[in-house]
Order: C-alpha cells, then structure tokens, then sequence
C-alpha cells in the first residue's frame, strides 16, 4: 500500500494524507459475513455515557471475522483483500474446498490466489498467514492475532502494522515480546498467526480536519482547563488559569498522565517476565 497526498485546495486538504488503497482487490463484502452494525454512542443499556467522545460516524456493516482458525489441516485459497471499516488491518476472504468462505486479518504480503492453511502439525511450511501453535513456530518469527488461552481465538497483536515475536521458549510456555515491548509467557498450545498485520502505514495517516474525525464516530474532547468547575478539577478560575491540582486528575479526580491504574494482585501477573514501561 502507499500514502496518498492531496492538493491543498483548502486549509484542510494541505495536511490530509489517506491510503490509496491499491492492495484491496474487491469493494464490496460477502453479504452471508455481514450484519448490521448498531451503534451505541458510548452509552449504556441504561443510557448512561461511559465512553466520552464516541457518536454520530458513517453507517457501517461488521464484517465477522475468524479470529479462532479453527477449520484445521484444510488448505484455503484466498480470495480477495478487503478494507474493514471497523478495524485498522485489512482483511482477506478465504474459500475451504467445502465452498466455506471466512475473513482473516490479512497480514502484510497477503495476495489472492496464495493458498494457507491452520495446522497442529510440526511440519507446517512457516509461511505468511499459516495459523500453528506456538510450539511450532521458531523464536525470531514475526507473529500476530495470538491466543491467549488455547481455543477462544486470537485476542492480541491484531492492529494495522504490529507484531509479535517469540524470544525463547521453556517446557510449557513461550516467551512472547508484545508489540508495547511487554515480555509475556503464554501457553505453547495456544495458535498464532506467521506474519505482521497488513496497513502498516495506517500510523502516519493525517486525518486533515475534524470531520473526518466525525466521520470515523470520534466526537471532540474538551480540555478540562476549558470547563466550569461543576464539570471538572480543573475547571474555573478568573482568565486564564492554570489547572490548580498538584497532579493532573481525570474528571472524576483520578490522577492521569502516567498514573498507573492495573489492580494489585491481578491473576495474569504471574505472566509477564517484563513490564511495558
């Protein structure tokens, strides 16, 4: 894929950047992988907004991915690489010889017509979009869509551009290094997939202006500085003031930026060898 520039007929055009979109083979979804996708605006089921700054964006339909790669020794031809409006990677369809079609997160050098296959053989070719246990995969091997608990389907690394790499591997577990830099054990038996996700230049993309954020359901953000003081900590004051707290706190009073908010205790921290930061 590439970066496509525009002219700067307007304030706006002189900073966007967008994809060109020249690896996407077809335009339209398999409608039998589609449904509605209804939207919440960051509200609860008692209407209640939990998650600020989400409402309003284009309709969009959510494509059901196959995060599990569960159809095992079968071999798949892909069809097609596709956009996904809801998610930053591209996604490929892959027809089985039973005519079952499925989408995958497509990783970067996908093409239509290269055939892949999921497996929990040892002598699986080490190739781009192959889905094999960890057991199975050389340390070094950029990886993603990795399990963390075998058999619920792959639940991290599935963002455009990111990977994972095995570092070594012990009698039950493998040493994985997260894209954050987090050093993380997981189960030998849980799959992953060969290959680093497509869209890798989805980072350096310049939405230009802030419809286009309206666009994509993100709703403006309001510093706190700006508020009243009914609204937030660090609102109020006569001119123009500084925030007043010691710390910088959310608007509920918690301190941010930097303030660590993992519980104490949690289970899974018997899993990481090595934290992010």
């Amino acid at each position: 894929m590439g970066i496509k520039k525009f002219k700067p007929t307007t304030h706006s055009r002189r900073w966007m950047t967008g994809s060109d979109f020249s690896e996407i083979t077809k335009t339209e979804p398999t409608k039998s992988l589609t449904i509605p996708l209804k939207k919440t605006g960051g509200r609860n089921n008692m209407g209640r907004i939990t998650v600020r700054h989400r409402g309003g964006g284009h309709k969009r339909m959510l494509r059901i991915i196959d995060f599990k790669r569960d159809l095992f020794e079968v071999p798949a031809k892909v069809l097609s690489i596709e956009y996904d409006p809801n998610r930053s990677a591209r996604i490929a369809l892959l027809e089985y010889p039973n005519k079952e079609k499925r989408y995958i997160i497509a990783p970067e050098g996908l093409k239509p017509n290269d055939i892949l296959i999921s497996s929990n053989q040892k002598d699986t070719e080490i190739k781009i979009g192959n889905c094999l246990p960890l057991r199975f995969i050389p340390p070094g091997i950029f990886i993603h869509n990795i399990e963390l608990i075998k058999g619920r389907g792959g639940q991290i690394v599935r963002s455009a551009g990111t990977y994972a790499q095995i570092m070594a591997k012990d009698e039950k577990f493998a040493h994985v290094r997260l894209p954050s830099g987090e050093i993380r054990l997981i189960d030998l038996d849980c799959h992953a997939t060969i290959g680093q996700v497509s869209n890798i230049e989805h980072e350096v993309i310049s939405l230009g202006k802030a419809g286009r954020s309206r666009w994509l359901g993100i709703r403006p953000t309001v510093r706190g500085l700006a508020m009243n003081p009914v609204d937030h900590p660090h609102g109020g004051g006569e001119g123009k003031s500084g925030q007043g707290n010691p710390h910088p706190v959310s608007p509920w009073g918690i301190p941010t930026k930097g303030f660590k908010t993992r519980k104490k205790g949690k289970y899974s921290d018997k899993f990481i060898l090595k934290r992010r930061k």
